[in-house]
This record gives C-alpha cells, structure tokens and sequence, in this order.
C-alpha cells in the first residue's frame, strides 16, 4: 500500500508506516496543483495532511480510497467529494485536546494577568507594578464552555482545579452532571450560546467547524457578555464572527485571546494583517494550540494505527464520512449453505427485479457448513421474485423480508 504523507509529520510516524509494510512517500511541501500532479504520479492508496487543503481535483485525480487528517478537524477536505468517489476519510479526534486546551488556559491566564504587556515593558526598561498589580483573578469567576467534546472537556478539568464554576452549552448531554474521565465535574447546563454568554465571566469556543456552527458565535451570543469579560477561541476563525466580536471588544471593555483568526495565511509563514489583533485588548497566537511534541506524536500514533487496520482488515478507524443511516427500506434474511454461489444467485436476481443492495454481512456458522446473509435493500422485491429466488437454488435452507 502506498501513503503519500504531504504534510510535515513526524519522523516516528514515517517508521510507523513503513514498519506496518507501507511504501511511503513524503513530500511535505506539496499543495495545490503540485499535490495533484503528484497524486497523480505516484497512484498513491492513501493521502496523509495536517492543514493542506485537499480539493475535488486531487480526490480525483488518482487511486486514492483514504484520506487521513492528522489531527482532529477536516473542514480541509472535500468530504462530499470524498464520499461521492467512495474514498474514506478519517481523522484523529482527542490527540490533540490536551495541547489545545493548555493553550487556552495559557491565554486564559495571560489576558487576566497581562502577561505579554509586563513582558513588553520590562524588555524596554520600563517597571510598572502598581500598573500590573490590578487582576481580577480567575478563582470563582465562571467559565462557559461552548462544546463540550474533547477539549471542552480537557478544559473543564483545568478550570475546576482552579475553582471555576462551569456553565456549558452542548448537544451531547442534557443532565446537568457528567463524569469526565472518572473524575465528577460539577457544571451547569445552558439552553442556548446567548445563555451561557450571559452567565459566564470567561467564553471559550471549543466547537467544530460544520454548517450549523459557522458563524454561531455573533452578536446575539457577544452581545450577552458582561463588561470587561474574557473571550477565548481555540477553535476555528470561521465559528466566531469577528466583526461582531471587535465591536464588543471596543464598546464593552471585553479581553481576548485567540489563537485562530478570520484570514489567517495559507501557509506557515507569511504576511499577516487583520485589525483585531493589534487592538489592545487581544492577545493572539500563531493556530499553535496542537503545536506540542506531546501532541504531535499522539496523532502520528493514531495515523499509523488507521493506516494499518485498513491495510490489513480493510476496516478504517474514524471515519467521518459513512452514512449515518443505512438508506435501505428493507432487509432480505437469506439462510444458506456455505457454498460458491449462494450469494451471487441472489444478487443476480435482485438486479433484475432492479433491486439495489445497499449493504450486506454473511456470518458463518461454526463448522463452516452454513450462513446467514442480512442484505439491506432499497425497496422490497414482489412476492414472485422472492419464490424465484428461493427456488432457484438448493442451497437457499430459507429466506425472508423485514421491513427496515
């Protein structure tokens, strides 16, 4: 199998790969059409990127059946394109939450404590302690957490440690207590974003990106923050509309820490301009918040363990772009003995009642002797259709439809 790792990946992961029997070729400066061409040179099986888009042409410009994100987002990659050419796609959610969400507690601790200021003026000479000494203090100040996958999670951890009330808005539960990796985490739940905006002290976004969420975090979420609040996001630029988020900055006094922007560079360096980071009140980092050594090798792990699954069961672990739910109407029960060409009898005949099959599993008996085959369909074969096909073969013991 050969993996074309176009991104920058660790040396521990190139090992992984080749030692699970892989043929691996890494160009980590290739994008765009040098991407495509490349895909198309190499017929490579599986794509591996980090941030490098990965577009319609190149999906289909060569013999790819799996893209793999190394790391937890794929808003990178043209998943319906992906589905549509029946190439998985698959990611590494959680191996990075950690180093995110020690990120954003760092940028947490430097808004309320003006770390980079005091930096700035102690390396120009300048001592200003009755100027610094004013915090507030993080200690019974509320934390709201939007999402609460992995990374809220990691950071609800961080927050309860420091004695923060939580308050959290997410889609995942709907009791007002959860268990976070055995350990009890107090928190309260919020109906809405505005809800948790307008009881919280600190806001940080932990939300994926996707359709639903694009955007969400506007003025009906920033309008709700106190004066003099925190802001936070570690997510994704294109979850908070900046706009909205410099306008609260400039009326109502509100500190943030950002570590994605609106129009950040495609690359790892360039020029960059956007007029919310030079405002005063905004402390920013450079998308660094899965940057960690730590992190890194735990997503070159995960990578080389989804590579390997699929190249010898054919199984891909993550996948994002499976039908959540099966299309078919009905279900054909077809118990048979576990000889060549039970299955093909019964697929020939279902494509000439124009019958798809939408999936199937044969599960063999011990000993080998029979079978029981479940094949979803997406409509139901007539009356007639099902005898043919029982009678047909004497190897069919017995058959049956459910409807689905």
């Amino acid at each position: 199998m050969k993996v074309l790792v176009a991104d920058t990946f660790e040396q521990t992961g190139i090992d992984g790969l080749k030692a699970a029997g892989c043929d691996v070729v890494y160009q980590p400066d290739l994008k765009d059409d040098t991407l495509t061409q490349a895909l198309r040179d190499t017929a490579a099986d599986v794509l591996v990127v980090r941030s490098t888009a990965v577009n319609a042409a190149m999906l289909e410009a060569g013999a790819l059946s799996l893209v793999v994100r190394a790391g937890a987002g794929y808003n990178t990659i043209d998943v319906a394109t992906a589905s549509r050419c029946g190439i998985y796609v698959s990611n590494c959610p959680g191996k990075n939450a950690i180093a995110v969400a020690e990120l954003a507690f760092a940028l947490l601790l430097a808004i309320d404590r003006r770390v980079p200021d005091n930096v700035a003026d102690l390396r120009a000479g300048t001592w200003n302690k009755k100027e610094y000494s004013k915090a507030r203090g993080l200690f019974g100040r509320t934390l709201g957490l939007l999402g609460y996958g992995n990374i809220g999670q990691e950071m609800a951890k961080r927050a309860h440690a420091f004695g923060m009330p939580i308050v959290v808005w997410s889609r995942r539960f709907a009791t007002g207590k959860e268990s976070v990796a055995g350990e009890p985490i107090p928190m309260q739940l919020a109906g809405s974003p505005p809800e948790v905006a307008e009881r919280s002290d600190v806001l940080s976004v932990h939300l994926a990106l996707n359709a639903d969420t694009k955007g969400m975090v506007g003025s009906s979420v920033l309008d709700k923050l106190r004066r003099g609040s925190y802001f936070i996001n570690t997510a994704r630029g294109e979850v908070v509309d900046y706009a909205a988020l410099e306008r609260a900055i400039r009326e109502r006094d509100i500190r943030v820490g950002l570590d994605v922007f609106a129009a950040e560079p495609a690359g790892a360096a360039g020029e960059f301009k956007d007029a919310i980071a030079s405002l005063g009140n905004v402390y920013g980092t450079h998308h660094i918040g899965a940057s960690t050594d730590q992190a890194q090798e735990a997503i070159a792990c995960e990578t080389v363990r989804i590579v390997a699954s699929y190249k010898s069961t054919g199984k891909v672990p993550n996948v994002v772009n499976l039908a959540k739910k099966t299309p078919a109407t009905h279900m054909l029960v077809v118990r048979h003995r576990n000889r060549p060409g039970v299955l093909a009898h019964v697929f020939d005949h279902l494509r000439n009642g124009d019958i798809n099959v939408q999936e199937t599993e044969n599960v063999i008996f011990d000993g080998a002797e029979a079978a029981i085959a479940r094949i979803n369909l997406d409509g139901a074969p007539s009356a007639g259709l099902l005898k043919t096909i029982y009678k047909g073969n004497s190897d069919i013991l017995d058959l049956h439809l459910v409807t689905i």
